[in-house]
């Protein structure tokens, strides 16, 4: 083949990249990323996946120059552009990385009809799961509901090929290339001050490190706040600047399984959501609640006002790195579920406008697995979040590093800074509820 179009949409990496890989073995190819308007002018564009998606869009951009190619960048609907690209460019093939969310799936059934009527061949690859959804599915049924199942099945699947960065790419010739907007172009609103910087170079870095020092000892520090062990790895894969096959592949040369089997519960949802794709709006097993509407409540969460420690200095940690341990997400998942008895549904869009590594699947599957509606098998299970704090946190330190007005409590009593001497001194509120109580009611109303 002459010529073919790439479209990158999630896959912003050139070192395993399906699409790509078979794209560039064209005499000519087109990389192409369009802004897409419909997105753009919505929720979805929450100013740090955005700023992170054009750092790594520029490095995506320099990648493709180094090996002679280069991103041609434009604006509009994502199917118009990538078709009005081919016939300009005379290419016979577009190729795309599948995605699994609703929206992608409508976006993909509109691409494969606009390149029916071109004449133009689609050519859809795997790269942003492990295991695509449907490639394991259990007796009688279209996707696994439960996890532990699924991760037996998933274990077994024969793995695709890898694929290395292309080396030397050709573009058509007099092609319009369209430039990367600023990012005030593309939204109004600031960003997390601290937040994780885009890219398959940034990605790989902190892959090779994590899986230098952090992966042998993640079975026993993963959960360590203070420590902060986790890979810190979420927004490259949820952007696709680093591979997850890649990084699978390499934390079991570790003997890193369980690492692994973090990478398998991302896959885990993923084959939900491809299945349900009411999950981030509907309830995946609904139980009646009657969630209550407390603005005070859900604001005092947001803030970080809540008077429990953990849950408080998890949701500055939010608020200043467009991250959250993951240890600490539970944890503050179900304080608002379960404690405050406030719908899921609002903690999620609140993740989802804060989150870097915010993405459909995890961000959904989680918030209902803790919530009780979604995959637990365990559904009523209350975390407490003291008992969470001094398991995982128990001389305060990562509770310190984000509540400053807490500094001056000694020792443990930052755990439970209410029964504090001097704590009427501190700009500090009392526990917005009675965690037992507040813990009892919600099962109440569960029936159980």
């Amino acid at each position: 083949m002459k010529t073919a179009v790439v479209l990158f949409n999630r896959d912003l990496r050139l070192r395993d990249n399906p699409a790509l890989a078979a794209a560039a073995k064209a005499e000519r190819t087109a990389p192409l990323f369009v802004f897409d308007e419909a997105l753009l002018g919505s929720r979805f564009a929450a100013p740090n996946r955005v700023a992170f998606m054009l750092e790594s869009l520029h490095d995506l951009d320099e990648g493709l120059r180094k090996a002679g190619g280069r991103l041609f960048v434009r604006r509009g609907d994502p199917v118009r552009e990538a078709v009005a690209l081919a016939r300009e460019c005379g290419a016979g093939a577009i190729h795309v990385s599948a995605d699994w969310s609703a929206y992608a799936r409508r976006r993909e059934r509109r691409l494969a009809a606009a390149c029916r009527e071109e004449r133009v061949e689609l050519v859809v690859h795997p790269g942003v799961t492990i295991v695509p959804p449907g490639a394991v599915t259990p007796t009688g049924g279209d996707h696994f509901r439960v996890f532990t199942p699924y991760h037996r099945a998933w274990s077994e699947v024969p793995l695709r090929q890898g694929h290395g960065a292309p080396r030397k790419l050709r573009i058509p010739s007099r092609l319009r290339a369209g430039r990367l907007p600023a990012l005030g172009q593309l939204i109004a609103g600031s960003t997390s001050p601290e937040r994780a910087r885009g890219g398959e170079v940034e990605g790989r870095k902190r892959m090779r490190a994590f899986l230098r020092d952090g992966v042998g000892a993640y079975p026993d520090r993963h959960d360590d706040l203070a420590g902060d062990a986790t890979s810190r790895l979420s927004a490259h894969l949820r952007f696709g600047c680093v591979s997850p096959l890649e990084l699978m592949l390499a934390a079991r040369e570790r003997h890193g399984e369980a690492f692994v089997r973090q990478l398998c519960w991302r896959d885990f949802h993923h084959q939900v959501l491809a299945a349900t794709p009411s999950l981030p709006h509907r309830d995946y097993r609904p139980r009646r609640d009657r969630w209550s509407r407390s603005k005070r409540a859900f604001e005092a969460w947001q803030e970080g006002r809540t008077g429990y420690p953990l849950v408080d200095a998890a949701m500055r940690q939010l608020d200043r790195e467009g991250f959250m341990h993951n240890r600490a997400r539970m944890t503050v998942a179900s304080f608002l579920s379960k404690d405050l008895y406030v719908d899921w549904r609002q903690g999620a869009w609140h993740f989802w406008d804060l989150l870097s590594d915010g993405e459909i699947a995890n961000n959904a599957g989680n918030w209902q697995w803790v919530a009780g509606t979604g995959n637990d098998t365990r559904p009523n299970r209350v975390l407490n979040p003291i008992r969470q704090a001094e398991r995982f946190d128990p001389d305060g330190t990562y509770v310190r590093r984000y509540l400053p007005e807490l500094e001056p409590l000694r020792g443990k009593e930052i755990l439970r800074p209410w029964l504090a001497e001097g704590f009427a001194k501190l700009d500090y509120p009392q526990p917005i509820v009675d965690h037992d109580e507040a813990a009892a009611e919600f099962r109440a109303r569960r029936g159980v």
